[in-house]
């Protein structure tokens, strides 16, 4: 698999639940449309612990395709354009990482 990897805190005027919601709900209906999307999990964050530098973000994407030349492939579409139209009119800020998995443990 080929992972896509959001980071993403709220806009300063929404609640932490405002902002999960939105990510589940309003821009989760624009994402499941991408071509070549496998899987796609979130994780709203609940707890950084003690670390200060984990603070301040509410929620964690891992969008998942066959390969890297499928997520490519993604970046050229109209489902891709309207997906970050979306998130562009939302405020808050991200980060963005991609990278081939490599299944570590599996509890299967």
């Amino acid at each position: 698999m080929y992972n896509l990897i959001v980071m993403a805190s709220k806009p300063g005027e929404w609640t932490h639940e405002q902002f999960i919601e939105w990510w589940r709900g309003d821009h989760a209906d624009v994402t499941y449309p991408l071509p070549g999307l496998r899987r796609w999990s979130h994780t709203a964050v609940g707890d950084t612990g003690p670390n200060r530098h984990s603070q301040g973000w509410d929620g964690v994407s891992v969008l998942s395709f066959d390969s890297k030349e499928a997520y490519e492939e993604m970046l050229s579409s109209p489902e891709w354009a309207r997906a970050a139209e979306h998130v562009g009119s939302m405020g808050g800020r991200a980060i963005m990482v991609m990278g081939d998995e490599q299944l570590m443990v599996s509890g299967e």
